[in-house]
């Protein structure tokens, strides 16, 4: 597989290499391992704003922080009334 780098797409190599030396390793090694660690943390992500011990303004907080360029966690509220 080839990612393209040139031009527009620069930024991709600092992205990589960003990677590699997070997981200080190459940088195949690094894309795979950030493709495998996306999920995972997203979805561990998700459990943690679901958390019932946590109030509003905190999940908000914590979506901001944790959000990304690639990644948004937004959190909402519904409110139903019924009426007869």
């Amino acid at each position: 597989m080839r990612i393209r780098t040139d031009s527009d797409y620069a930024y991709r190599r600092d992205a990589i290499e960003r990677a590699a030396d997070f997981y200080d390793c190459n940088k195949t090694k690094a894309v795979v391992s950030a493709c495998d660690d996306v999920p995972k943390f997203v979805q561990a992500s998700r459990q943690v704003l679901e958390r019932d011990d946590l109030s509003l303004e905190q999940r908000r907080e914590i979506a901001e922080t944790l959000s990304t360029r690639a990644v948004a966690f937004e959190i909402t509220t519904e409110i139903v009334t019924e009426t007869e």
